[in-house]
């Protein structure tokens, strides 16, 4: 699978799509891949803080837990409720039905440190 070049990444294999002022967050294909059939998903509330390069969360698979780190900081204003119910939207689809949250970045100028596609296809394809 290619990776969006339009979204930024982390080292921790999240993604970020910017959006009038906001950022999506969720877990790449790569990641996704490696961790198997997702079977849960947790998730912070609506008003949470989170902050870049802490824990914000989980994914359990039939594998393993693993923590969602966060790419960026800021509020968590939107929540992706459905994976609550279809934890395989993060296998079926990591870039569209799989987002976990949408934050008010605090400093927006962290995303411009995250990687390209280009850089993200680089570091995981050694």
């Amino acid at each position: 699978m290619s990776t969006p070049t339009e979204l930024r990444y982390s080292e921790e294999h999240e993604w970020v799509k910017t959006e009038d002022g906001k950022a999506r967050i969720g877990i790449t294909h790569f990641a996704q891949a490696e961790l198997g059939d997702i079977v849960f998903v947790e998730l912070p509330e609506v008003g949470d803080e989170i902050k870049a390069d802490e824990p914000f969360g989980s994914v359990e698979s039939v594998k393993t837990v693993s923590e969602l780190y966060a790419p960026i900081s800021g509020t968590v204003v939107e929540v992706n409720e459905d994976l609550e119910d279809s934890p395989e939207f993060v296998n079926e689809s990591p870039y569209e039905k799989a987002w976990m949250v949408v934050i008010e970045p605090s400093d927006s100028s962290e995303i411009d440190k995250l990687m390209s596609a280009e850089q993200y296809d680089q570091m995981t394809q050694g």
